[in-house]
């Protein structure tokens, strides 16, 4: 399985359009049918899933028990702003643009491939970002991330 990665910017022309990038565009698996789904991020970004993998979103979600406030929560501001979008001829993603003020993104938008997604930011959004994440600090999560959570150093 092929998954997304890099960073690409790219303007948006007047009616909210991005050329979708090329090496992301081979990566997209071919039952999404150029079908996707984006959403606002928990950061101020958007998540860009393929509609095949918007399908183990959506089932994971629905593992969520509706009756507890946190299963209720994270469904309805997860999923009240998921909407529906696909390729055109030219390539280019629409992104609606209520998506794109909640993000910050205007003229340019950067994509980021996040392995079964793709992130999408305003530059100013994701300097801001980068900014606030010391060396340390991502020293930190990462071993945090892929050392299976121990951080403490073995002297």
């Amino acid at each position: 399985m092929h998954s997304f990665k890099g960073q690409y910017e790219h303007s948006i022309d007047d009616k909210g359009r991005i050329s979708f990038p090329a090496k992301l565009r081979k990566l997209v698996n071919p039952d999404a049918q150029d079908r996707f789904v984006v959403v606002r991020g928990i950061e101020s970004c958007l998540y860009l899933y393929p509609e095949n993998e918007w399908l183990n979103v959506e089932a994971a979600l629905n593992k969520a028990n509706n009756f507890t406030r946190a299963g209720r929560i994270a469904k309805r501001n997860f999923l009240r702003f998921a909407e529906d979008t696909a390729l055109d001829k030219q390539n280019r993603i629409a992104i609606p643009s209520d998506h794109c003020a909640f993000a910050g993104i205007s003229s340019k938008a950067v994509f980021i491939g996040m392995g079964q997604y793709i992130e999408i930011w305003s530059p100013e959004n994701l300097q801001k970002a980068d900014e606030s994440l010391d060396a340390d600090a991502f020293e930190e999560i990462f071993e945090q991330v892929m050392g299976g959570g121990n951080t403490s150093d073995a002297d």
